[in-house]
């Protein structure tokens, strides 16, 4: 693990390598692409003047505020639309329906519906989130081993004693992937919908520096927010990790 890591790590280094080797032969401007020791400087004055904390901080709230409602939404959705067949079949034509328009095509109606500013943007993070949790909870409820299904039964268990006791236990991996997927999609939902409708955030900044001409800067924000997408991913992994420790201990029991 640690040797494939450096290798990780040196083939960062040979790709910013590269990047400065380009810029400087070529003598592109950096209108198109700049250099990478003028982003990291760019970077390195907007954090420690505290101009991008701010935006930071506003770009990790509706990143996790939207992704706690979407999970929440998805996972009871995906629960409910499990146990009733009929409300499954029923509704499911619908939910697919409301994936495919594209969330862009939706933020302006969210705007007028709940303004500029983190609401709009939340909603948005939220739905895109939404649906992963959805398809993942439907899946992992129905890997349950039949052995296991029937002894239930025979045991006279309830249909709440049995989803809580065998069905989630079972498909919690399937459904700790679907956490995953959405926390990389909360990133790319905080930071589209900022683009629409933000007025702070990472989203709303590369704006700005676009209306600037600024390509320094919205390169130091992609790194910016590639480093938060990163980070909340790993910590994920990390939490995922420790509760199928403890999930598989209780099978083990």
């Amino acid at each position: 693990m640690t040797s494939t890591r450096l290798y990780s790590l040196a083939l960062l280094v040979v790709l910013l390598v590269a990047w400065d080797l380009f810029c400087r032969w070529t003598g592109i401007s950096a209108l198109v692409i700049p250099a990478p020791l003028a982003v990291a400087e760019v970077l390195w004055s907007g954090l420690a003047s505290g101009y991008l904390w701010p935006h930071i901080w506003v770009t990790s709230a509706e990143m996790l505020l939207g992704l706690g409602l979407g999970c929440a939404i998805g996972f009871s959705c995906g629960v409910v639309l499990g146990e009733v067949d009929f409300l499954r079949r029923l509704l499911w034509p619908y939910v697919i329906a409301s994936q495919v328009v594209p969330k862009l095509a939706l933020g302006p109606l969210f705007i007028v519906w709940f303004g500029f500013g983190m609401t709009s943007t939340v909603v948005i993070t939220a739905l895109i989130c939404f649906f992963p949790l959805l398809e993942n909870t439907l899946t992992g409820l129905q890997l349950i081993d039949p052995r296991k299904r029937d002894l239930f039964r025979m045991l006279g268990a309830s249909r709440w004693q049995t989803l809580a006791r065998l069905k989630l236990p079972s498909g919690l991996p399937v459904i700790l992937a679907g956490v995953r997927v959405a926390v990389v999609l909360a990133l790319v939902g905080a930071v589209v919908g900022e683009f629409i409708g933000g007025r702070e955030g990472l989203g709303a900044t590369i704006i700005a520096a676009q209306g600037m001409m600024d390509s320094t800067l919205m390169f130091a924000l992609f790194f910016v927010i590639t480093f938060l997408g990163i980070a909340v991913y790993q910590f994920t992994i990390a939490v995922e990790r420790r509760l199928l420790r403890h999930h598989q201990k209780g099978l083990a029991l």
